[in-house]
């Protein structure tokens, strides 16, 4: 590849849910898209793909465990697997490891893998998995699943044969899967420390050739134990600005295009020069209210603020249209999702009826957001203008791009905020338990946290549910995110480009899934 075919390449393109400090955007089912979807006529093999994602430049790396891009996720999981992966639906499904068997108080998991080999042709093993998770682990290193991983006593975990673990926890978990399917959770072979020059995994694809900032290209695996990629070879093409992205796809020199705007979405979508998919409920959209302060710690002025959004109006304005209202939770759609909650509405002679028993008429609040994410500063504007009609003056406050998530993990009392694909009982884990290191909305409850541990701790699926709707019917009540819609994820694709998921949220398994796709 050379430059002049994608013009202004840079650093862009980070994940896009940010949670707090950290970005975190958990990665479905088994089985793809490829053979399936009728009306994209039969697969067809052969060809390579040309998939354009905005990059870090130079300093872009093979390494899984380091992965924080879209483009490195894509690349990752391209080369290598992880033991499970989340569904469109957010739930674990088995990838590496066939099967998952917990004993009887959910602290010891026995897991057995699927016979799968490397791309050097060496098995797969509970040695392999073991040093993997070590690797991640390591104190002294920074990657991306090391949170995740921290319910497994790693020290205490064995294999038990060739192809069995088990994992010892350090407290009764029932979502155990959803730790192996963790963000950068990959599996690598026993020892591996280099990644850039010739990577091997146990992925779809095997490696060809890398330079950071520009390109990738890997190549079908055949021997691949969820059947070989219909296509020859596919190229990761670096192009930092969207328009680069577009105009590439416009012009041929690419087939997939990630992370468009939506007004690019509608300009092609219906009948256009390119196909456009939009992938649903893929990142939170939310005003996050601090509980442990002024005017906030009143849940009389936590509920006012629920009833002043006009969530139709924040979509149309703020996601131009891209994306569906929310019901002050998170996940919707996903698994154990409180579906059955009354879709709240604004009503703002109740909001002000509340803001007077509460004693603060007339309020004054300082609303901090950031160009940091597409559509803050558009929401905040919507925001301060509906809040007024309830009395409520709001002075937005605009924040670094740089400090912005770190600036409002702690500070202030209002914030923009939003969150990608992860499931509900890791967003409760990570963020809304007392010791929770990227609690928001300083939501501290003893008797919640009680809860999550009853959940956790619960064999029966269906008894589980009815903990988290528990919970979740409290924080509808009484909570501080205030999650006001679901914004979409775009991708454009050429029109020969075939069995794209039309149905996974971003970076959930099927989301980039080019070892199911087909160029027509």
């Amino acid at each position: 590849m050379n430059d002049e075919r994608f013009p202004g390449l840079h650093r862009r393109g980070f994940l896009a849910a940010t949670t707090g400090a950290a970005t975190a955007l958990a990665l479905t089912g088994c089985g793809g898209s490829g053979e399936k979807a009728t009306s994209d006529g039969a697969p067809r093999r052969g060809g390579r793909l040309r998939a354009a994602f905005a990059g870090g430049g130079a300093s872009e790396t093979l390494d899984p465990h380091l992965a924080s891009l879209f483009a490195d996720a894509a690349r990752a999981k391209a080369l290598f697997d992880k033991l499970a992966d989340y569904g469109a639906d957010l739930s674990a499904r088995p990838r590496l490891a066939e099967r998952w068997e917990p004993n009887k108080t959910l602290d010891r998991w026995q897991v057995t893998l699927r016979k799968a080999v490397f791309h050097d042709g060496k098995p797969v093993t509970a040695e392999d998995v073991l040093y993997s998770y070590r690797r991640i682990a390591d104190p002294k290193q920074a990657f991306r699943a090391k949170a995740s991983l921290e319910p497994i006593d790693l020290d205490a975990s064995r294999a038990t044969g060739e192809r069995s673990i088990e994992f010892v926890l350090k407290r009764p978990t029932a979502e155990f899967p959803n730790v192996l399917a963790s963000f950068g959770a990959y599996v690598v072979p026993e020892n591996a420390t280099e990644f850039d020059d010739r990577p091997i995994g146990s992925g779809p694809f095997r490696f060809v050739s890398f330079a950071p900032g520009r390109s990738a290209v890997f190549r079908r695996f055949d021997d691949h134990w969820d059947g070989a990629p219909l296509l020859d070879e596919i190229e990761f093409v670096v192009a930092g600005e969207e328009s680069a992205r577009v105009n590439a796809l416009l012009g041929g020199q690419v087939e997939y295009a990630h992370e468009l705007n939506p007004t690019t979405a509608r300009a092609h979508e219906g009948g256009g020069q390119i196909e456009i998919v939009r992938l649903r409920n893929s990142a939170m959209q939310a005003f996050c209210m601090k509980t442990d302060r002024a005017p906030f710690d009143d849940e009389r002025v936590r509920e006012a603020f629920f009833l002043i959004a006009d969530r139709q109006e924040l979509v149309d304005g703020a996601l131009s249209g891209a994306g569906e209202i929310g019901n002050d939770l998170f996940g919707k759609g996903y698994e154990y999702y409180a579906a059955d909650l009354p879709q709240r509405t604004q009503d703002l002679d109740r909001a002000r009826a509340l803001l007077k028993q509460a004693g603060a008429e007339n309020l004054k609040v300082t609303l901090d957001t950031s160009a940091v994410a597409a559509g803050f500063t558009e929401a905040a504007g919507i925001f301060r203008d509906q809040a007024a009609k309830a009395g409520v003056t709001i002075d937005v406050k605009m924040g670094s791009k740089d400090s912005y998530w770190s600036d409002i993990l702690d500070g202030g009392t209002l914030c923009c905020y939003r969150s990608g694909a992860m499931p509900v009982e890791a967003h409760i884990s990570q963020r809304l338990l007392t010791d929770s290191t990227t609690n928001a909305t300083k939501w501290r409850h003893k008797d919640f946290d009680a809860l999550y541990q009853q959940a956790q701790s619960t064999r029966d699926r269906t008894e589980r549910a009815a903990v988290y709707g528990r919970m979740q019917r409290r924080l509808y009540t009484e909570g501080g995110f205030l999650v006001w819609g679901f914004a979409d994820w775009i991708i454009g694709t050429s029109r020969s480009l075939k069995g794209v998921e039309t149905k996974a949220p971003a970076n959930t398994l099927d989301w980039a899934r080019f070892d199911r796709v087909w160029l027509a």
